[in-house]
């Protein structure tokens, strides 16, 4: 009987892990797809990159704003998790700053969007907005420090330069980046970040 309840629990704990793996499966290509086409892409689109059928999308994610909100947060959690694996996986701290502003500007492409989306859908956008400050900040922070410990990055910049105002800087770059095909943000955001390095 024991051995019968334990057969339970696990196959109960197997299933919410394929569920858990199967909603970020779908995040990930919800992603994918407001990166290259913005959070109003039709649903069908979804579908496809992540190769099931639109229901599933909807019984996951009854509403759009549902939808662009776990994207939100799941993109900031990939986002604050990639920053201490990219500063162990070396080659240096500032190589380490210069990827994850990549992907911060990834996530910021995907953002585009969120407010209209969730307008009036009563979903709290200030809350999503300071879950994005505490998670991100601090990993910010810890990227920034390291390079300047690493002397890549000028001390003398540091109290000028803190985390808020690099991402906030970041952030002004990438406004309408998207309705213009003659601005390039992400070479503007590269000659920032490698502006910042220490002459050698």
């Amino acid at each position: 009987m024991n051995n019968n309840g334990q057969g339970a629990g696990s196959s109960a704990r197997s299933k919410r892990k394929d569920a858990r793996r199967n909603q970020q499966a779908l995040l990930d290509a919800a992603a994918a797809v407001f990166v290259t086409s913005g959070v109003e892409a039709p649903v069908r689109d979804i579908a496809a990159e992540a190769g099931v059928g639109v229901g599933t999308i909807y019984r996951h994610f009854p509403t759009r704003a549902d939808l662009v909100i776990a994207v939100y947060r799941h993109q900031v959690d990939a986002c604050a998790e990639a920053g201490p694996a990219l500063l162990s996986a070396g080659p240096t701290p500032h190589a380490a700053l210069e990827r994850w502003v990549d992907l911060f500007v990834d996530f910021l492409v995907t953002k585009h969007g969120l407010a209209a989306a969730t307008q009036g859908g009563g979903t709290g956008f200030e809350a999503l907005h300071t879950y994005f400050l505490d998670r991100l900040l601090p990993v910010c922070a810890q990227l920034l420090d390291a390079a300047v410990a690493s002397g890549e990055i000028s001390s003398g910049l540091a109290p000028e330069l803190d985390a808020y105002q690099l991402m906030r800087g970041i952030g002004n770059l990438c406004i309408g980046a998207d309705g213009d095909p003659r601005y390039d943000a992400r070479r503007l955001v590269a000659l920032l970040v490698a502006g910042l390095r220490q002459p050698r």
